[in-house]
């Protein structure tokens, strides 16, 4: 870990650290991997492209973020989905919404190009990844962020 000047790892200062719904991930998540997987089963494209065009309006702006607000709006008013709040930092989460995303996108284009096998390869990256993050709390996307940045590649906003 590098230091900045005064003594904090490099990490640690460019964290913004908020109160943090874990459950809005999990419902999100949870959406992505069973309508990716539909899109799969039924052939039809334009869900994956409608699931990618929900996470890259999210990544712009999580109040666009359509699976989330049917938690914040449904399921967690209801009691079907209970909050689990933890310290965290968004950062990491929205660049893997929008990595997954651009991922969708670019299989979309793959399967529009009917190259099939390219573009479902990539929709199942995108589920593989969002279940291993649903099951195991392990956020791909988020770690290629924190190497990106600490290699200076990107920047906080």
């Amino acid at each position: 870990m590098r230091a900045t000047s005064k003594g904090r790892s490099l990490e640690t200062a460019m964290a913004q650290l908020v109160r943090f719904d874990r459950s809005v991930l999990k419902t999100n998540q949870a959406a992505i991997i069973a309508l990716t997987f539909l899109a799969f089963v039924l052939r039809q494209p334009v869900i994956v492209a409608f699931v990618a065009a929900v996470m890259l309006a999210g990544t712009v702006d999580p109040r666009l973020a359509l699976f989330q607000q049917i938690y914040l709006r449904v399921l967690k008013p209801a009691g079907w989905v209970k909050p689990r709040v933890v310290i965290d930092d968004p950062v990491p989460h929205r660049f893997a919404q929008g990595l997954g995303g651009s991922f969708l996108v670019a299989a979309v284009i793959a399967l529009a190009l009917s190259a099939d096998i390219a573009g479902w390869a990539l929709a199942a990256l995108v589920v593989a990844l969002a279940f291993v993050n649903f099951a195991f709390d392990f956020c791909v996307g988020c770690q290629l962020f924190f190497l990106l940045a600490r290699s200076g590649v990107i920047r906080r906003a």
